[in-house]
């Protein structure tokens, strides 16, 4: 029996075919490489390709022999590198400032929980304010705790895989190599 060999690259290349460095970029932009905003087709590739690869990355960008240029793919390579890290050090601070709002909403909720309670066994006074308060505090500590609890838990999981691809691309390595 003849055995199948697949040619496959290593867990940690993503190779990606380019006619040109154009296609790298958006074609909305008309500034140079160094600020040209990247193309969302080329990102979305990475994105998918990054998927299941393990740190570090090697991102290895096919260019025809006769389109390439060394001084535009320093440029190039530069760009790559400040967009991975810009945006891993967005979406760490988004992770952050999700969880910090996460916790001082459930801070909030307990506060107006204990606030209520004090309110019903301390104050034994029939005041029409002092009921309306614990009536107002107890359903808005609950909602506070429990928005808290899904902003920790859940919203922080939409955000992981973004968090993750920035952080593995921020730390790939970046080859141009002719084909």
């Amino acid at each position: 029996m003849e055995k199948r060999v697949e040619n496959k690259s290593p867990p940690d290349e993503i190779i990606l075919h380019t006619d040109s460095y154009l296609d790298l970029f958006s074609d909305f932009d008309p500034r140079g490489f160094s600020q040209k905003a990247l193309s969302d087709d080329f990102l979305l590739e990475i994105k998918r390709a990054a998927y299941d690869k393990e740190d570090p990355i090697k991102l290895r960008l096919l260019i025809p022999t006769n389109e390439r240029d060394l001084k535009s793919e320093m440029v190039i390579r530069k760009r790559l590198n400040e967009h991975f890290k810009h945006h891993n050090k967005d979406s760490q601070q988004e992770q952050k400032n999700l969880m910090k709002q996460g916790i001082s909403f459930i801070l909030f909720g307990v506060i107006l929980m204990i606030t209520t309670t004090f309110i019903l066994f301390k104050i034994q006074e029939k005041i029409w304010i002092i009921t309306f308060l614990s009536v107002l505090f107890e359903p808005g500590g609950w909602f506070l705790f429990w928005e808290g609890l899904h902003l920790m838990i859940f919203d922080s999981k939409k955000q992981e895989p973004n968090r993750v691809f920035y952080s593995k691309m921020s730390q790939a390595s970046i080859i141009f190599e002719s084909y």
